[in-house]
């Protein structure tokens, strides 16, 4: 590309030397003005800066998803203004850096050849300049005096030679500063710079100059604006936080202090990045300010040297502080927004660190409000399960009755976990009304579902009553009879007992739902308790031509002969119903014999109490004697 270069060149030089301008005296070739050190920092460095910039300002999206108080958002809206103004502050840098760098290609070419190169076409173009002007001063004078149009024609034609070199020039020495690798790397850090600022969230593209914060009225405070401004914000972000912690359940509380400590974090991460920046440009900030310390010297120096009239540069003297000032312009402006981003930093940790300091006093009191709580709830829970503990030793105590110390040991679980569960469900509830509809809806939904058990348990509590029924009695139910082998809350077992002949086990337990206490198909029968007698019925056929009244009173003395053996016991019995259920009408425990006709003939009913555990005994017996009487009584039918 060099050697193209030069070729071309060598052309555009060789067809310049029979012109009528190469008898021209040259001129002196300037020495070039040596240029300082002008880059502050590489492009490597100016993209790090800026991505480690856009970085931490797109922390605001975290700040925004954390601020839900009012108080937060104050904070926050100071926040978003003045990183808005550091993001515009780190462009400026970046941009004016990237000029610097620029400027740095412009005037140190990478290679020997490059130089040669741009040199030999400034010369040449200024050459083509010279002989251009001289061309069309001449045409300009030979019209003024009506010269002859073929000697015009020859100078339009030589005119237009020049400028199609001069395009040819032009061209090329566009080229040869695209292709120089420092030129090339300026316009790409450029580039990139623009790229990075079409990135910045919410932004769009960063201005290059930064904008100064909107001035708030006369008598109007920032903090005012941001308040207003605040009012605005949806109404969900303000009434977080609104119910008072007197008010919330131990887990709302428990809740709020993880979202609090989460916020906490949160913050201290934001801070840390925010230092991390704000100790990067203070060491970007010497760089800048000793550039511009060496170009003061420069400029004395140069002062110096055109206060003496001797000197032998005072002709690029001048060329040489016009470059000073710009480089000093540049370099200022990356020294000055250094500074400004450095001071607004730290307002912004100043910030922060309020608004930490807001979190971490609501944190420890919400902290504090849950510890209280807890506290609380244990000390009530222990409340209830000593009264438990006691109620028990109460019962352990006084109660000798095993059936009875078991309903009110009964009583007193069901009870107490009541109690537990009301008291941790009212203290975890923040509304008391929503867990009232909660509740309710919730218990019109078990008992819809779960009727039949509930009903169970109810007739449970029917069953353990006064007259309920307890393990070992012998009860009835429907055509089952049996002895109650376990009675449980929802149902109970019975080992049924046979139906005929002595009332022995049959082998099967038959299982009943305690509901069957309000079915009234079912029927269930007992005896009162200490009670263990029945009374059994049986009609036997008197001959026709007996004598019916002695007959009745011979039946009624051998039935009492045979139940005189039990009858104390069973008068016992009877005195203890009379007791229990104060009443009089139960009668003495007589047998009884009554005569009453039917279709065939005079039947004697005869009904005689029994003890359960010998009813199969005495049934026996009341028959075979009852038989004995009869067969006495046949004899005399057959005379």
């Amino acid at each position: 590309m060099d050697a193209l270069r030069l070729m071309l060149i060598g052309l555009l030089a060789s067809g310049m030397a029979g012109t009528a301008m190469a008898a021209a005296q040259p001129q002196p070739t300037p020495q070039p003005t040596p240029q300082p050190h002008v880059s502050v920092l590489s492009a490597d460095q100016v993209i790090q800066i800026l991505d480690q910039t856009v970085e931490w300002y797109r922390t605001l999206g975290t700040q925004q998803q954390t601020a839900t108080q009012p108080s937060d958002l104050l904070i926050f809206y100071a926040n978003q203004q003045t990183a808005a103004q550091v993001i515009g502050l780190a462009f400026d840098i970046a941009r004016a850096n990237a000029e610097l760098l620029s400027s740095e290609a412009s005037a140190t070419p990478s290679t020997p050849d490059a130089t040669s190169s741009a040199q030999s076409l400034d010369e040449l173009q200024k050459k083509l300049q010279t002989q251009r002007q001289g061309v069309q001063s001449e045409i300009d004078a030979n019209r003024r005096q009506a010269g002859t149009s073929a000697k015009l024609s020859e100078l339009q034609g030589e005119l237009n030679m020049l400028d199609a070199r001069k395009n040819l020039l032009d061209t090329m020495a566009q080229f040869v500063r695209e292709s120089d690798s420092k030129t090339a790397g300026a316009n790409a850090l450029k580039a990139h710079i623009d790229a990075i600022a079409m990135s910045v969230p919410s932004a769009g593209a960063v201005p290059v100059t930064t904008t100064p914060a909107p001035a708030t009225p006369a008598g109007t405070t920032p903090a005012a604006a941001a308040v207003k401004t605040a009012t605005a914000a949806p109404p969900s972000v303000l009434v977080a936080g609104s119910v008072s912690s007197s008010r919330q359940g131990i887990w709302d509380l428990a809740g709020n202090v993880l979202k609090l400590s989460h916020k906490l974090s949160t913050i201290s991460s934001i801070d840390r990045g925010t230092a991390d920046l704000e100790r990067t440009f203070d060491n970007i900030r010497s760089a800048p300010l000793a550039q511009l310390k060496a170009l003061s010297a420069r400029s004395d120096a140069l002062a110096t040297q055109a206060d003496d009239p001797h000197g032998a540069m005072l002709n690029g003297v001048r060329d040489q502080f016009d470059t000073l000032a710009w480089l000093f312009k540049q370099t200022s402006d990356i020294l000055i927004p250094l500074s400004k981003a450095g001071v607004l930093l730290q307002q912004y940790r100043h910030n922060l660190k309020s608004w930490r300091d807001a979190v971490r006093h609501e944190y420890r009191d919400a902290l504090e409000a849950l510890v209280v709580r807890l506290g609380i709830l244990l000390a009530m829970l222990a409340v209830v399960f000593a009264g438990g503990e006691l109620w028990r030793r109460l019962v352990l105590r006084y109660t000798s009755e095993p059936r009875r110390r078991y309903q009110l040991l009964l009583v007193r679980r069901l009870t107490l976990w009541t109690l537990v569960v009301v008291i941790v469900g009212l203290t975890f509830v923040t509304e008391l009304s929503s867990f009232a509809t909660f509740a309710g809806l919730l218990t019109a939904g078990v008992a819809v579902a779960m009727q039949s058990v509930l009903v169970s348990i109810v007739g449970y509590f029917f069953l353990i009553g006064k007259y309920g029924i307890r393990v070992g009695d012998r009860v009835q139910i429907g055509t089952v009879s049996g002895e109650v082998i376990d009675l449980g809350l929802v149902r109970m077992h019975l080992m049924e007992l046979s139906s005929q002949g002595p009332l022995g086990a049959t082998g099967r337990v038959v299982a009943f739902a305690n509901s069957i206490v309000f079915q009234a198909s079912g029927g269930l029968f007992k005896q009162i308790p200490g009670v263990n007698f029945a009374w059994h019925e049986t009609t036997v056929r008197l001959p026709l031509a007996a004598d019916h009244t002695a007959l009745k009173e011979k039946l009624m003395a051998a039935v009492t002969e045979v139940v005189k053996e039990f009858h104390e016991e069973i008068v016992r019995q009877t005195k203890q119903i009379e007791q229990t259920t104060a009443s009089s009408s139960v009668g003495d425990a007589l047998p009884q014999v009554q005569l009453h006709f039917s279709a065939a003939g005079v039947d004697a009913l005869v009904r005689y109490p029994v003890q359960l555990q010998h009813e199969a005994e005495i049934d026996e017996r009341v028959s075979q004697e009852l038989m004995k009487v009869i067969a006495s009584a046949a004899p005399a039918h057959g005379s």
